[in-house]
């Protein structure tokens, strides 16, 4: 599961006693790093064994096209890699919910809602199940975890409308 669903910890704004919920939405990446460094080996040697049966065929300028199709692949690999870098923390307590949205990059955006008014606002495919997630209230609404998995979004959205139900009471 790529979100963790915790209470009890510490807020942005330091109080514990009136936290409720607390989750940090993470991307899902399916490689571990022993498991990208297999890959690339295997891709690496497939690129070379061809490249090297081009070049003694007299097709030289393959081996070189090999090597660049190898780059390629670790670049893209190592770009989603970088991405996962990001993350989003939800936080309910009976006074306010606080979603903070950090950019792979490490770029912060921080949005609070007071608790009164504050609602999940769901999007939702008869197939695929829940679409999209927002945090809404009167003023504004802010979309939240594009990147979760459709299971994933199901869990999270009752765990998170528990809590908010909680808060009300």
């Amino acid at each position: 599961m790529a979100g963790i669903y915790t209470a009890g910890m510490a807020s942005h704004n330091g109080s514990v006693d009136d936290l409720l919920f607390a989750a940090r939405l993470t991307p899902y990446r399916s490689l571990c790093r022993d498991g990208f460094r297999l890959l690339m080996g295997c891709i690496g040697l497939v690129c070379f064994v061809v490249g090297l049966v081009f070049a003694i065929a007299g097709v030289w300028p393959v081996f070189g096209f090999m090597g660049l199709d190898f780059a390629l692949i670790y670049w893209a690999f190592k770009s989603n890699y970088a991405s996962a870098k990001a993350y989003e923390d939800v936080e309910v307590s009976r006074e306010h919910v606080s979603l903070l949205k950090v950019a792979a990059n490490g770029r912060e955006k921080r949005h609070d809602f007071p608790q009164f008014g504050t609602r999940l606002e769901i999007d939702r495919h008869e197939e695929i199940g829940i679409t999209q997630m927002r945090i809404a209230n009167r003023e504004r609404a802010v979309p939240f975890g594009y990147f979760l998995n459709p299971a994933d979004r199901e869990s999270f959205a009752r765990a998170f409308g528990q809590a908010l139900s909680r808060a009300k009471r």
